[in-house]
């Protein structure tokens, strides 16, 4: 690369630039700053994004590989760094009490989202699996991090450590099906994975689908796909709650940003076999996710299940192989999103120091108390079972719709059944908000919202609250968005 198109070469990596920009920013703020006053750094970091996401919005349209083709913006990169930086910035707001309340080191705490969020735009834009890998650590490190940072809590550091040693596994399995991939065709650029693939299979080069299974693997446990799930359900629940709502959505996303690109894209020639395994993966997370969230008592459990579930529907989509598969998987992702991060934040807001109150018996008679909380926490369990109105069925609707014009009949009943298995422990939460009698407990703050949990909480519900039946009354604009995402790479599919 020549040094005059250096500064064309930066324009296509300018949202991670900004980030890691400000993460640098925050690390001086913090040392100047006494530790009881780091609004500076939620300010800076919370502007970052913002700015981050202005750029990635003026880049929409624009097609580019840079750095001897190892990123390339396209509207699929820049669809899921506006989930990244949208899923960052809600978190930041439901960041800036909790952080103070919990006493995390807050300097720390923004500069690591930051980084991490930087590693998910390089794995949205990677053309490379050396970009892959790269993405993948540069995101999970700082996670493994946020998950063990809340010292009050015993469980934080033991989660952070599972986090750590499963995810390192994860990281080595994926390496080695980069290694096999580059000894089955002698290069790691997608575009040429893409034309040695038909050759590779005809041949059945048992290096090349050595590879693309340990790829599978190494993916499959950033999504959360059984049986790779394991450390979920601890993590989220030893986490801040806060890097729990950032985790079920900003982390998953960007598994499935180099699921769709990689898989879905790259290795379409052979969509034959990866489908049949697609159907089987979808089949087992779905009925595990929702079956064993039936019996969880603390919400942040039944969530992780739940966000495997989730995580089961997405692939649904996939498993089509098809243009409107990967459409419905986006849109879906962008409604889990919202519906997820609100509520986290409920719970953020409902529980007390240490994350103590984090059990479903907690809320009970909240809406009685706290009428706001419990009317935002009842759009989110609506949408997060698929009931409409709400965004969440319109999500499920396009998935299975998909499943079922491609001949994915079967899996499409599959998904419909355990969506009404889920109803229950969704709706549990309702009926225990709604319909049993409050008992006497700490005060959580006055007023409708609640007085102690900031500001930032609350406009995040009512944002995401809106947005979710907003969006299910008026899907178009989403469907349009996705679809916009996929121009110029309809001839992948």
């Amino acid at each position: 690369m020549g040094i005059d198109n250096l500064p064309v070469a930066l324009s296509v990596i300018r949202p991670e630039l900004i980030l890691a920009g400000t993460a640098l920013v925050c690390i001086a703020l913090d040392l100047l700053y006494k530790p009881a006053d780091k609004m500076p750094c939620w300010a800076i970091a919370f502007f970052g994004c913002l700015a981050a996401l202005a750029a990635t919005i003026a880049a929409w349209g624009t097609e580019q590989e840079a750095f001897s083709q190892l990123v390339r913006m396209d509207n699929l990169s820049n669809f899921f760094a506006v989930v990244f930086l949208m899923a960052g910035m809600i978190t930041l707001c439901l960041s800036a009490s909790y952080v103070q309340r919990e006493g995390l080191m807050a300097g720390e705490y923004y500069t690591l989202l930051l980084i991490s969020m930087t590693g998910m735009l390089f794995m949205a834009q990677a053309n490379d699996l050396m970009t892959v890998y790269l993405g993948i650590e540069i995101m999970s490190i700082p996670v493994y991090v946020l998950v063990a940072m809340m010292q009050k809590s015993p469980k934080s550091p033991e989660a952070g450590l599972k986090y750590l040693l499963l995810g390192g596994f994860a990281s080595a399995i994926l390496l080695f099906g980069i290694a096999f991939l580059y000894g089955a065709v002698g290069t790691t650029q997608l575009a040429d994975i893409l034309r040695h693939a038909p050759r590779a299979m005809r041949a059945s080069d048992p290096l090349f689908l050595a590879g693309v299974g340990f790829l599978l693997v190494g993916m499959g446990f950033k999504v959360s796909l059984v049986p790779f799930h394991m450390w979920t359900p601890d993590a989220y629940e030893g986490a801040p709650t806060s890097v729990t709502a950032f985790m079920s959505v900003a982390v998953k996303a960007a598994g499935f940003s180099i699921l769709i690109r990689v898989i879905v894209l790259t290795l379409h020639p052979m969509a034959a076999t990866w489908s049949q395994i697609f159907w089987w993966l979808a089949v087992v997370t779905m009925v595990l996710g929702n079956v064993v969230a039936l019996v969880q008592e603390n919400i942040k459990r039944m969530l992780a299940y739940s966000s495997i579930a989730h995580a089961g529907y997405v692939l649904v989509a996939l498993t089509t192989g098809s243009q409107l598969g990967v459409q419905a998987a986006l849109i879906y992702l962008f409604i889990y999103s919202l519906m997820n991060l609100g509520a986290f934040g409920v719970i953020i807001a409902m529980s007390r120091e240490g994350d103590q109150g984090v059990h479903i018996e907690d809320f009970t008679g909240i809406a009685r108390e706290h009428p706001m909380y419990a009317l935002a926490m009842a759009v989110f369990m609506f949408s997060l079972a698929g009931v409409p109105p709400t965004a969440g069925f319109i999500g499920k609707f396009y998935a299975f719709s998909a499943a079922i014009k491609a001949g994915y009949i079967g899996l499409a009943v599959i998904g419909v059944l355990m969506s009404a298995v889920s109803a229950y422990f969704y709706l549990r939460v309702l009926v225990v908000m709604y319909m049993k009698e409050p008992e006497a407990g700490p005060e959580y703050g006055a007023g409708p919202w609640g007085a102690t949990v900031g500001a930032g909480v609350s406009v995040s519900l009512w944002v995401c609250a809106l947005s979710i039946l907003v969006l299910g009354i008026w899907p178009g604009w989403l469907n349009h968005f996705a679809h916009q995402a996929l121009q110029g790479l309809g001839c992948l599919l």
